[in-house]
């Protein structure tokens, strides 16, 4: 089983999916390394990116999961949308674990951020399209407001 770490830009996904990783044994990948120059392009410059965008982001992501199916993975990936997550699960097997928090804490959070192409002006975005994780769809949701060691314990305890 592969599991994404989801949520809108500075809910922590590359901070507790490294580190999940690492406790799993398994191999981790950057969803921002799946993105064409064109996606990095349009966010750097304030832009939201559109479903059309998403596409062949998230066809990448999906394939990464199928490869390693059977040896396990971390990845990144807002998965902002049901449909965007049904893609993902294309590949195989999913599991997410969902990062929220407040307006407040993201907020603050990204715009500490020096070295990201992702403005935090792109955040309320984020949160218009964030649909959160259906009943039907495996995972757990964690609140931010913690250490990412919590984060990590906590995430690990729920995929067992």
């Amino acid at each position: 089983m592969v599991i994404v770490v989801m949520g809108v830009s500075g809910s922590g996904k590359t901070t507790v999916g490294k580190e999940l990783a690492a406790r799993l044994d398994v191999e981790y990948a950057e969803a921002d390394e799946f993105h064409p120059p064109a996606n990095i392009a349009k966010m750097s410059a304030g832009h939201p990116l559109t479903d059309e965008d998403r596409w062949p982001w998230l066809r990448a992501i999906a394939q990464w999961i199928g490869a390693h199916e059977e040896s396990g993975g971390v990845v990144t990936c807002s998965a902002l949308k049901r449909p965007y997550r049904d893609l993902l699960r294309t590949g195989g097997p999913v599991y997410f674990v969902h990062l929220t928090g407040s307006h407040d804490v993201i907020a603050a959070r990204l715009a500490g951020r020096q070295e990201h192409f992702m403005p935090a002006a792109l955040l309320d975005s984020q949160i218009a399209d964030l649909e959160p994780l259906g009943p039907d769809e495996p995972g757990i949701v964690l609140d931010i407001d913690t250490t990412p060691d919590v984060l990590v314990a906590a995430a690990f305890r729920a995929v067992g």
